[in-house]
């Protein structure tokens, strides 16, 4: 379960005024603050007020309101005049996959073409996989969905 606050995350000190931020939106359980190293102008990062290191310790109520904070950010930067012709969305869910702050995260990230940001892949990307390999990892995922 998510952890109020916890005392060294940067995240968490943005949240309750410890450190500095360039806060651009806030409610009750979200909070949304330009990144200080951006891809592009305008790129904020959305974050839950409660402390949760990975997406799966996030009650699911509370992930929806920070993608549902998301969504707003990203149609502002769309009305504010910067350079942004499309959006990214982009959250790192551990180390692996490029999270550097031990609190969930979404960036939004504003895009314009020829910015020289992308994504890189590796070289399997592309093939086609063996509709019984997919089921085989469908089962073992589905074996330990949580029951809705």
């Amino acid at each position: 379960m998510a952890a109020v606050s916890d005392p060294s995350c940067i995240f968490c000190k943005i949240v309750r005024r410890e450190a500095p931020a360039s806060v651009i939106g806030e409610d009750d359980v979200t909070m949304a603050f330009l990144d200080i190293m951006p891809i592009n102008p305008g790129h904020a990062l959305v974050v839950p007020k409660v402390h949760a290191s990975r997406l799966a310790d996030l009650p699911p109520l509370i992930g929806g309101k920070v993608f549902e904070r998301a969504i707003v950010v990203a149609g502002a930067l769309r009305r504010s005049g910067l350079h942004c012709e499309a959006i990214n969305l982009h959250l790192a869910d551990g180390e692996p996959a490029g999270q550097e702050i031990d609190h969930v995260h979404i960036h939004v990230i504003p895009r314009h073409r020829d910015d020289g940001f992308g994504l890189r892949v590796g070289p399997d990307y592309g093939r086609i996989a063996d509709r019984a390999g997919l089921d085989e990892i469908a089962v073992k995922v589905r074996a330990v969905m949580p029951r809705q």
